[in-house]
This record gives C-alpha cells, structure tokens and sequence, in this order.
C-alpha cells in the first residue's frame, strides 16, 4: 500500500558513513531493511516489511526511472542510479543505489539486494535537470506511454553525449 505522505521541502543528508540496505521479493515487497534505512527513511520495520518498496518513493521522480531499473534487473544485470525517496514524514533524501538480483544458496533468484549510499552534490543536480525533463515528458504523454518516453529522452540526450547509461550514472559518482 502506497502511503499518501505530502512532500515537503526538508532535505535529510546521508552520512558519509551510512549505508541504507534493503532486500525485496520478486515482485518489490520488502523482506529486509537495515537500521539505516529506518533511521534515515523514518519508517519501523513494522511499517514497511512486506509493503511494495515504492513506499519510498519520492513524486519527484519520473516513472521511467524506475522502468529503466525493472528492465535492467530483468537482465539479470546490477542498475546503478540516483533516487529521490521520501520519508515518512515527507522530508526527503538522495541516495545513489545499486540494485542486484538476490539469490538462495541453491542460486534459485528470489529478490533484489539494494544498497544505497551518500550521492555526489554534483551528480544530484546533473539528475535532479534530467529527472525534471523526464518528468515534463512524462507529464505530455499518454500514461501507458509515459515511462518509455521519458526513457527515449535520457537515451536521446546519452546517446548525443556519445555514452551509456551506466557509463554516465557511475561517472557522475566519481566527481
């Protein structure tokens, strides 16, 4: 159940040293959240264990965001990106995450595995523009169609650039 929490303008910054972990079924519910996560995301385990991880998902960013993660984990590929999430009280906080598949000891795939780190300032801003734009587009299209227009304008605007998604997000880090 997605929560209705209204935004706010607060923004949380991670510590250098904090490392939000999360784990989820195939579907996107939570099975896990580390300590951090509760901290920081202002959520108890109660909260959130066995809800879609959408749940901290911030209206800021753009539904193909999020279709570019599900189409790079489909893949079986890790998705490296910037996400906007929200608190439980509307705050806000950026992280830069790195999503990969979550396998048993048999090696059967059950879940992802996310962890989430203190984003470069720079890169937020690079993303924050492009998430507007994603979003403008989004916003002009047909909601069935949204998500992957405002995927054809980020590879529009990488491929001009002459890179790749995951070559520009872990660049952007490294500033």
């Amino acid at each position: 159940m997605k929560l209705n929490i209204q935004p706010t303008q607060k923004e949380i910054s991670l510590g250098d040293d904090d490392v939000i972990v999360s784990k989820t079924d195939l579907s996107g519910r939570i099975t896990y959240v580390n300590r951090a996560f509760m901290r920081i995301a202002n959520f108890s385990e109660e909260d959130v264990l066995g809800q879609q991880h959408n749940i901290v998902r911030h209206p800021d960013m753009p539904r193909g965001a999020f279709k570019l993660l599900w189409d790079t984990l489909q893949q079986e590929r890790e998705f490296f990106g910037y996400v906007k999430n929200i608190t439980s009280d509307g705050d806000y906080y950026w992280v830069f995450a790195n999503v990969t598949p979550d396998r048993d000891a048999s090696g059967k795939h059950i879940g992802y595995f996310s962890v989430r780190r203190k984003p470069v300032k720079s890169a937020v801003a690079t993303m924050q523009t492009i998430y507007q734009e994603m979003l403008a587009v989004e916003k002009s299209s047909h909601a069935a169609q949204a998500p992957a227009a405002s995927i054809a304008l980020l590879q529009s605007k990488l491929k001009s650039m002459g890179t790749s998604y995951d070559r520009f997000i872990l660049a952007l880090q490294e500033h």
